[in-house]
């Protein structure tokens, strides 16, 4: 038993993460690329005559992460990597790149204007690719040292005996 109910309707992208149980994703969710959900989330609907078009349920962007307990309710837009605070209830369009909290959720944070881009996210125990291995990071960050290290010693060379420079590749 996950206690994850997702409708069948339910439009999910590639990457979605839910980080544990107790989660609701209604009917007519659609739900982007690099989704994070936390515990207690329901993306709820609201009556069918509140709708627009048929949709009752909210949309959620690319890299948009949604922490624990959030209700994010009806026919609304998370923008792309927005961020949903534990708890907040959510029923208004989220710009891309905002982080909203509370009760009614209102904007602490919005990408480019009052804070520094964000990081990309990457949820703990999830497949992640070679660069986010410790072991690579620390080989890439050695490549880069010492192709630093090469082009000075280059230059160094050339200053004192151009007739002796290296090509290195």
């Amino acid at each position: 038993m996950t206690a994850i109910d997702i409708h069948p309707g339910a439009t999910i992208g590639r990457n979605f993460f839910i980080d544990h149980g107790f989660v609701v994703i209604g009917e007519t969710a659609e739900i982007g690329d690099d989704v994070t959900i936390y515990q207690c989330v329901t993306l709820g609907g609201t009556s069918p005559d509140n709708g627009v078009q048929g949709k009752r349920h909210p949309t959620i962007s690319d890299g948009a992460i949604i922490g624990s307990g959030a209700q994010v309710l009806g026919p609304i837009t998370l923008g792309k990597r927005s961020r949903v605070g534990a708890n907040a209830v959510v029923t208004r369009d989220v710009p891309a790149g905002t982080t909203v909290v509370g009760i009614p959720a209102r904007a602490t944070t919005i990408e480019g204007g009052n804070a520094p881009e964000l990081p990309r996210f990457v949820p703990y125990g999830t497949p992640c690719s070679d660069m986010f291995d410790p072991a690579t990071q620390k080989m890439e960050i050695m490549r880069c040292e010492l192709e630093t290290m090469r082009k000075r010693l280059d230059a160094l060379l050339a200053d004192e005996h151009p007739e002796d420079r290296r090509d290195r590749a």
